[in-house]
């Protein structure tokens, strides 16, 4: 599995000479394989890059003391520096009227930027592997995102990267047992309450039992013929936005009017999402119907828009033009 991890490292690009990363490590056998591989990748000297450990305790379960106390051994015995933070996640998501997994993924992420400017590392390194891009896929799926969200869990994403994501849980398993890294299991990944745990457990072995015993690996192609078209997609858009674009600044996008209401509905869909995503860097609040309104908007030639809860992004058409306006 290490020469498995070293190609798609390669593959992608995912560490550079001098390089340091901070791995994000709960424990379990999936982040535990991904330390011990690249403390050895690092000790071969086959890339040099430095690696420091950032484990988040959440306080949920009553063994989550002992994962940290293993993962902070673990460091100790190999010479690594060991971050950790005990955060109340369940309080967390009270207070801000969320999901235990969102209020989870949301403390995990400011913990690791926050060691990223400690430890002056420029890279996260996260252990999802190929069954967490399958199930991820089919969430997509149920949630209706569209082509995007068959692309699953990417190899790399800004400072975010995953060497395991084409290695799947039986290999990471089997190199657990074999290395005798005795990973700490996490009990509520077998409770059925997460829609995550509920694809893990319920629908994936049935589909496998059912349909398609090679359904992790087949998901997996499909997001990887999805990526090749959405990266044919993106250049098309980021030619016609050039082509149709006005001026360009911090606060505010003009683009012709005219020139884009020529466009198919698929690229008008996508220019508006890569509009707003130059302007506030997501367009994660953008749902279909906003988009749907854009267009229509344009259509008519006159009007205006304010769009995501919390109102910051007008859209307004006149003068055969269209504004994309931040609102502060």
């Amino acid at each position: 599995m290490k020469e498995k991890v070293l190609d798609t490292i390669k593959k992608y690009n995912l560490i550079e000479d001098g390089d340091k990363l901070v791995l994000a490590v709960s424990g379990g056998p999936d982040s535990m394989s991904m330390l011990n591989i690249l403390n050895e990748l690092k000790n071969d000297k086959v890339i040099n890059f430095e690696i420091s450990v950032a484990h988040v305790n959440h306080m949920i379960r009553e063994e989550a003391k002992e994962d940290e106390e293993y993962v902070k051994e673990y460091c100790s015995q190999k010479n690594i520096h060991f971050y950790s933070k005990s955060i109340d996640v369940q309080k967390l998501a009270n207070n801000n009227k969320v999901g235990t997994e969102e209020a989870g993924r949301y403390a995990r992420y400011e913990f690791f930027d926050e060691i990223l400017k400690i430890t002056e590392s420029n890279k996260v390194v996260v252990a999802h592997n190929k069954n967490d891009k399958a199930e991820t896929i089919i969430m997509n799926i149920m949630r209706g995102s569209g082509i995007i969200g068959l692309k699953g869990i990417e190899p790399k994403k800004g400072k975010y990267i995953r060497p395991l994501i084409e290695c799947e849980r039986f290999e990471i398993e089997d190199y657990c047992k074999k290395e005798k890294l005795n990973p700490k299991i996490d009990k509520t990944n077998f409770e059925n309450v997460y829609t995550r745990n509920k694809i893990r457990n319920i629908v994936i072995p049935y589909v496998k039992k059912e349909f398609n015993p090679n359904i992790i690996e087949t998901l997996n192609r499909l997001s990887e013929l999805v990526v090749d078209e959405e990266n044919y997609i993106i250049k098309q858009v980021e030619r016609i936005y050039k082509e149709i674009l006005i001026s360009e600044n911090e606060k505010e996008i003009i683009i012709d009017l005219k020139s884009f209401n020529k466009q198919e509905k698929v690229i008008k869909s996508r220019i508006i999402l890569y509009t707003i995503t130059r302007l506030f860097g997501t367009s994660k609040e953008i749902a279909k119907v906003h988009i749907d309104d854009i267009i229509k908007l344009c259509k008519n030639n006159i009007g205006n828009k304010f769009l995501t809860p919390n109102k910051n992004i007008k859209i307004l058409v006149r003068n055969h033009k269209i504004y994309f306006i931040k609102e502060i």
